[in-house]
């Protein structure tokens, strides 16, 4: 049955069922009749089918919370018993919102040395991605805000606060300046991330209740390009502390606090909310526990 659970997991990821196949390595008759023997099985239709893919059932939604159980255990299962005989191996896939990418490495670093045999995929995704992902069993981990929205069943790992500063030209509008304020930092050109970025819509936010709107002469999904832009010395943007440090700051890029009120978010560590939970998993859990106080500083 786990590889029938697996199909529907595929479908629900893809919403289509030759994407689906070739995404399980099978054909599309193959996943088709699979869906079709559950079905049965189960005595009820779970998926709404015309010439496409148009969705599951009410029963087929049951199906599927049940299936990401079953298979998440399944491969805990597999991954503990591996672990039991040869060690931590395999590979860890972790997503991490953009703001949070540059923090990775202090975890994943330590880890590696404790565990050289896993590897690691490290994706760059929204929040909102983030918790799709893990609920589709397509990551095991995730690096994101844990106020704002609801991050559903999920266990979380509180790692550091993310305060926000003005990035800009020492020689610029208000880069002479000890601190500033939202309603001065919506004035200058700003480059921010995009609208679907969770760092975005707390910026908007705070931008609105200093009584201001949010203009950005520049939109982009990567703090790199907007960390360049910045560098020229024509642009303005605003960025987590810690992120601005890692970037590296020249003597002519400033990072200014913005107050009125200061933004404080919580940045952290998400996974599946299973137990016992996967050994590689429950592994990168306790080093993100050991290494929270000293991010947090």
């Amino acid at each position: 049955m786990i590889d029938k659970l697996d199909f529907i997991l595929a479908l629900a990821r893809e919403k289509h069922f030759g994407r689906a196949a070739e995404a399980c390595g099978v054909t599309q008759p193959t996943l088709s009749a699979g869906v079709k023997q559950l079905e049965e099985q189960m005595g009820v239709l779970l998926v709404n089918r015309g010439s496409r893919f148009q969705g599951f059932t009410p029963e087929g939604e049951r199906v599927l919370d049940w299936a990401r159980r079953i298979v998440g255990d399944a491969r805990s299962m597999r991954e503990e018993i591996n672990a039991l005989r040869h060690g931590l191996s395999g590979r860890l896939r972790i997503a991490a919102i953009p703001t949070a990418l540059a923090m990775v490495a202090a975890m994943t670093t330590p880890y590696r040395e404790k565990h050289p045999n896993v590897q690691f995929t490290i994706w760059s995704r929204t929040s909102i991605e983030i918790l799709d992902l893990l609920e589709n069993l397509e990551i095991d981990a995730g690096i994101t805000y844990l106020e704002n929205e609801p991050l559903g069943r999920v266990h979380a790992v509180p790692l550091y606060h993310e305060r926000y500063r003005l990035i800009t030209s020492a020689d610029a509008p208000l880069g002479n300046r000890d601190t500033v304020t939202w309603a001065e930092v919506a004035e200058v050109p700003l480059c921010l991330l995009t609208p679907d970025m969770q760092n975005r819509r707390i910026i908007d936010r705070q931008i609105k209740i200093a009584g201001k709107e949010s203009r950005p002469t520049l939109e982009s999904d990567s703090m790199i390009l907007l960390f360049s832009h910045v560098r020229t010395g024509r642009w303005a943007s605003v960025m987590p502390q810690k992120l601005a440090e890692t970037l590296g700051l020249t003597g002519t890029i400033r990072s200014i606090p913005i107050l009125e009120p200061e933004a404080v978010q919580t940045i952290g560590l998400v996974v599946p909310s299973r137990e016992p939970m996967m050994p590689n998993t429950a592994a990168l859990v306790q080093e993100a526990k050991r290494l929270a106080p000293m991010l947090d500083t």
